[in-house]
């Protein structure tokens, strides 16, 4: 994967994680100025990554659109059904980037989505299996392998393109 490849995955990523709530504002235009210095450059992501920390929470929310749709990428809306997949498989990559453990991605799943969203509804089952560990005679390297293998399937899905779909001016 080449580094724009990967600076395009990382701002979805970051964008649609701030669409649930589970990132800052702050973390969207840092994503945007990794980007940039990746080799990504369109107007609209310059003006993102120009945003003050100040600003983000403010700006990110009118800025974010323009600049994903010119390099080809997504827009979630705030708390869509797309945007929580999009979060989840987010999340399924950093855990398999070692940035949290099986158990933390499970547990911040299973908080934010309970056993509602089709997609992560083995991973709530898995939190839950996790909770009862000590009972049954199940361990946790087993569930650990299980959640994993979960995280892959999530983080399988169809990556972003890495070239802006515009002429930067």
């Amino acid at each position: 994967m080449t580094s724009t490849e990967a600076a395009a995955i990382a701002l979805q990523d970051n964008a649609a994680l701030w669409s649930v709530g589970e990132n800052r504002a702050s973390d969207v235009v840092n994503a945007a100025c990794e980007a940039l210095v990746a080799g990504l450059d369109t107007p609209g992501l310059r003006i993102l990554a120009a945003c003050t920390r100040a600003d983000a929470d403010y700006d990110v929310h009118d800025l974010l659109p323009a600049a994903l749709d010119e390099l080809g990428l997504t827009f979630y809306p705030v708390d869509s059904e797309a945007g929580q997949e999009a979060a989840a498989r987010a999340l399924a990559r950093r855990m398999l980037a070692g940035e949290l453990t099986p158990r933390e991605f499970t547990f911040r799943i299973h908080q934010r989505h309970g056993h509602e969203l089709p997609l992560t509804e083995r991973l709530a089952e898995l939190d839950d299996e996790y909770d009862i560990l000590e009972y049954g005679d199940r361990m946790v390297d087993q569930v650990d392998a299980e959640v994993t293998a979960e995280a892959r399937r999530l983080a399988a899905h169809p990556t972003v393109p890495a070239e802006p779909t515009d002429s930067p001016s």
